[in-house]
Formats: structure tokens, C-alpha cells, sequence
């Protein structure tokens, strides 16, 4: 890379978490890994290091992320978790990719087509997103499918894994499903990684979703913030019970530092003068802006262990402020080790999942594999 600005990977890491569930969580036979949005940032790259820890399916939120996985990986199952357009089934079929079917219509039409495929039903628990809420349609698709339209497999996205909500949401799919013989699917999905902590397994499931849980995020952060327990404690809320999981961190965003500039009384940073601290500041200018992650802020970065604050953002680089001991070339820290996903999350008022896919794939990832280190380009 000439641009020392890099998203690094660790791949044992990512192993680690996925072995990590399988051994917790013993019960499926099937444990498909989330790859959508570029692998939740980390890339499609590492679809294959997931794939040797166990994920022996693949799921996506479009063909076009599909076809990704395709060009890494041509023999673990890919599902498109969301309809796709009809034009498309062709395409799906030619790859081995299997596709959501959540509406009656679309399925006939793939009939009357003649359209070989493998297919997931969907169904609404009350997400109101993609599902089929009638059980006489579900029931059609189940009867009607035949060896050109296979059915592989029955799902459905959980808002929450536990409470009422969740009871009601098990109600739906159970009253939604009653015509067909759910036994005969081979494959049941409900939960994803951050519901399926917070109850029993449900014994008519053998498929589990891993997203987020396989970079290094359980249900609960290890730490709440203190404006988190006390809103908790106002609203009387029980702390949220911790993981059984013990994950690893996989991401750590870096850059460096490129030019040392000392401001003197009277001089102003940026364009208009962002920033005039009005005394004699040094500034280090970093090669990375919002086109590289667009959630950054007027935060902080770490250079030498220390905490540096960023004092102005533009599309290509970054200012902040620090001491005579810095100098050009120093690694900066944009998160990793000191300044965790976590921390930074709440620092940019997001969740982790918007902070880690907010990294543009203008920048490289950097995969590092014990002593092995691969570089790629999105």
C-alpha cells in the first residue's frame, strides 16, 4: 500500500469467535455466517477463514453481494436473505445460490417460468420488512415446489430474543407454519447471534444466524457507559446479563501520521478557520477524512499510546492536536487496542454495526493471519 491507512483483520481472531459459539452453542447443524455489507466491513475475503471454523453456510442481503462470495468461495451454499429481482433467478441458479421467496405471487411466477432454484421461505413475525403472513400461502409455496423450485429451508428475523415481544414474535411463526410439516424442511433459521443467548434453543430450529457475534460482539458490551446503567437504573431496568461468550477483538483501524504542523498564536486550521486554539498548538496532519470513514467526528485517535484530540475532519485527511514527542511516520490509532470499537461507537453516537460498515472501501484491508499478512483492495 502507498497510503499507510489500512483496516486490519485478524483472521485466527475471527476463528476464534466462530469456534467459540459452535462450542457454546452445540445444538445446529447449520451455522450460517452474515457476510453482508463487505463482511460488516471486514471483507469478503475472510469468507474462507470463517468456512474453516465452521460456517458451513453463507448469507447476504443481495445477488450482487452473493457473487462476491462466489469469486472467494465456490462451495459453501449462499443465501440471499432478501428477495431478489426475478431477472436474477438465472443468475442465482447458475452460481448455486439459493434466494428468499417471500411472497406468493413471485413463487408462482417462478413456476409458471419453470425456474430452477433453491429457495428459503421467509416469514413476518412482525418485523413488517420481507415475510409472508398468510399460513394458506405458505402452505402453496410448500405443496406446489418441486424439483425445479426446491425448498430448502424456512426463516424468519427476530426483533428481540427475549420478553413478551419474543414470545409473540415464536407465536406468529409457529401459527404461520402450522399448515405445512415444518419436520420435512430441511432447514429452520430463527435466530441470529445476538437472540440466541437470551433463551432456550427452540427444538423445531437447527440453523443459526452469526453476524455480528463473529467479530468480536456478544449481546452485551462488556462495559456500559455510565449514562447507560444510570438511564437503565431510571427506568428500572435489570442490568442486561453478561455474554457466556468469550470473544476476540477482529478489527483495528489504522493510519499514520504524515506532516507536523506548528500553529502559531493568531493562525487558524482548515478552511475558514475550523480550528484556532489561540496559543501555539502543534498539529499532526493523518491521511484519512470522512470518504474513508464517514462516522468520524471530532474525537480522538491514539498515537504512542496517547490520546490525541482531533480537532478538524476533511475528505482526505485528518487534524489533531499533539505534543513535541510526535513526529511524521508514528502509527495512529483510529481504533484497535486502546480505543475500542465499543468506546469509539458510543464516542460517534452509533452502534457498533454503523461504525464498523461506515469504513469505506476506499481503504485496503489488511488480513493478518498469524505471521502471514494479505493486503485487499474493495
Amino acid at each position: 500500500m502507498f497510503r499507510k491507512t489500512y483496516l486490519e483483520i485478524d483472521l485466527e481472531a475471527l476463528r476464534h469467535n466462530i469456534s467459540e459459539v459452535k462450542e457454546k452453542f452445540p445444538g445446529y447443524g447449520y451455522y450460517f455466517g452474515v457476510v453482508k455489507a463487505n463482511a460488516y466491513g471486514a471483507g469478503i475475503y475472510c469468507v474462507n477463514a470463517m468456512a474453516e471454523a465452521g460456517v458451513n453456510y453463507f448469507a447476504v442481503s443481495s445477488l450482487e453481494e452473493a457473487l462476491g462470495v462466489r469469486k472467494i468461495n465456490k462451495s459453501v451454499p449462499v443465501l440471499v436473505m432478501e428477495p431478489i429481482c426475478f431477472e436474477g433467478l438465472d443468475t442465482a441458479a447458475e452460481n448455486d445460490i439459493t434466494v428468499t421467496v417471500d411472497n406468493a405471487g413471485y413463487f408462482d411466477k417462478m413456476v409458471a417460468a419453470g425456474k430452477r432454484i433453491k429457495f428459503h421461505i421467509k416469514i413476518d413475525c412482525g418485523m413488517n420488512r420481507f415475510g409472508l403472513t398468510d399460513k394458506n400461502d405458505v402452505r402453496h409455496i410448500f405443496e406446489t415446489a418441486n424439483e425445479n423450485q426446491y425448498l430448502e429451508g424456512v426463516f424468519t428475523q427476530l426483533s428481540s430474543g427475549s420478553g413478551e415481544r419474543f414470545e409473540k414474535q415464536i407465536k406468529l411463526f409457529k401459527e404461520r407454519t402450522s399448515l405445512i410439516d415444518l419436520s420435512a424442511v430441511s432447514i429452520v433459521h430463527v435466530d441470529r447471534s445476538l437472540t440466541m443467548e437470551q433463551h432456550e434453543k427452540l427444538n423445531f430450529a437447527n440453523g443459526v444466524r452469526l453476524g455480528i457475534v463473529m467479530y468480536g460482539f456478544p449481546k452485551t458490551a462488556p462495559v456500559l457507559s455510565l449514562k447507560r446503567k444510570l438511564l437503565n437504573k431510571l427506568a428500572g431496568k435489570k442490568p442486561p446479563e453478561p455474554s457466556v461468550l468469550s470473544l476476540k477483538n477482529v478489527f483495528s483501524f489504522y493510519s499514520e501520521v504524515l506532516e507536523i504542523k506548528d500553529i502559531k498564536p493568531g493562525e487558524s486550521v482548515g478552511y475558514g478557520g475550523m480550528f484556532d486554539s489561540g496559543t501555539k498548538t502543534r498539529v499532526a496532519v493523518i491521511p484519512y477524512g470522512f470518504a474513508d470513514f464517514s462516522l468520524i467526528g471530532k474525537t480522538c485517535v491514539y498515537i504512542g499510546g496517547k490520546k490525541r484530540d482531533i480537532v478538524v475532519n476533511y475528505m482526505d485527511v485528518t487534524s489533531a492536536t499533539v505534543d513535541g514527542t510526535v513526529k511524521p511516520g508514528d502509527k495512529v490509532e483510529i481504533f484497535g487496542e486502546n480505543l475500542t470499537v465499543y468506546r469509539a461507537s458510543r464516542l460517534a453516537g452509533v452502534n457498533v454495526y454503523k461504525l464498523l460498515t461506515s469504513v469505506t472501501n476506499r481503504v485496503p484491508r489488511v488480513y493478518r493471519d498469524g505471521g502471514k499478512t494479505v493486503e485487499v483492495k474493495y
